[in-house]
């Protein structure tokens, strides 16, 4: 049938049918909140091009969380910066480390939290890389030993998932052996699959103090011309034992988010990144468009295109626009 005796308007004649009839529905719980933490006490450092975040000591992101939990937010994932930092990444690695002992201050103050811990390197590298640099590169075989030995870290310290960033190949494999040798076979992986070489990381790399210091990542992060081998990276990382595989970032690569999930029979979260987060607040603050309208339609594009996770610095942000 066509117009005039099909009129498909007839179902967007006001707030209640349209509601009725959605098909895709943005929850809190589908959301992940980022944060990063530091050392100290009572520290609270703006990140400047992120606007209303922060780096934390642990004391004050325990308290941070404690309200997101408040809002019904319960999922975080956590990124270090540690005292000091060294050529592999090893830093990262002991008990005493930031993460391990964010995750067990969180575990202790807040009971509901679901944490989810990033496992890579930059952070914790004084030349900003992901891994050992061999011949001006990093090499993947030493680097996945390391990274098997920080989510060891993490699950002996109570963490609930683990999340590998770095995109070296074999790393998910490694990691699950390692952990369930250790006993830690309950602890999930959420790789990131389809992490893309993006210029929607700059200003995470200042939030999380890991710019790389020559170079840059190209040749472990995926090129943003193809689309082919996002399948191939979410195949092999499913075949090692990954529960959930990621792209990232989310807005430019929808397309990914998709062709995965038509593919797959797994869980998918999409990364929201920071500067995704950045150019809205930026335009907001600009007066140039409406936040919330905005953050709404971002992150329901995001599940619409096939994404059951959503990990965003609008997490609280929505949390407190979906409680009006």
């Amino acid at each position: 049938m066509n117009f005039p005796t099909t009129r498909l308007r007839r179902l967007r004649g006001n707030a209640t049918i349209r509601k009725m009839i959605s098909e895709t529905d943005v929850k809190v719980d589908d959301l992940i909140m980022p944060y990063f933490v530091l050392p100290g006490e009572n520290v609270k450092n703006p990140i400047h091009s992120m606007p209303g975040n922060y780096q934390r000591s642990i004391d004050l992101l325990v308290e941070e969380v404690k309200e997101l939990v408040s809002l019904g937010v319960k999922s975080i994932l956590l990124f270090g910066i540690p005292e000091q930092k060294d050529q592999t990444g090893e830093v990262a690695a002991h008990d005493d480390a930031i993460i391990p002992k964010a995750i067990r201050a969180l575990k202790k103050e807040v009971e509901e939290v679901y944490i989810v811990a990033d496992v890579c390197n930059c952070e914790y590298t004084t030349h900003g890389h992901c891994g050992t640099i061999v011949d001006k590169d990093v090499e993947n075989d030493s680097t996945i030993e390391t990274l098997a030995a920080q989510a060891i870290a993490f699950a002996k310290a109570g963490v609930d998932m683990v999340a590998p960033s770095d995109m070296m190949d074999g790393r998910v494999g490694r990691m699950r052996k390692a952990m369930d040798e250790a006993g830690y076979y309950k602890v999930p992986i959420m790789s990131y699959s389809a992490k893309y070489a993006s210029a929607f990381y700059g200003p995470f790399r200042e939030a999380a103090e890991s710019a790389p210091q020559f170079g840059d990542r190209s040749t472990h992060q995926m090129n943003p011309e193809n689309s082919d081998i996002a399948l191939r990276e979410a195949d092999q990382d499913i075949n090692e034992g990954a529960d959930i595989v990621m792209v990232k970032p989310a807005l430019s690569y929808l397309d990914i988010i998709r062709r995965i999930k038509d593919t797959f029979n797994i869980p998918i979260a999409a990364y929201h990144v920071s500067g995704e987060f950045s150019m809205v607040k930026a335009a907001a603050e600009k007066g140039w468009i409406d936040e919330e309208r905005l953050v709404r339609e971002i992150l329901t594009s995001i599940k619409r295109a096939g994404a059951d996770i959503i990990i965003t610095y609008f997490a609280k942000d929505f949390a407190r626009m979906v409680k009006k």
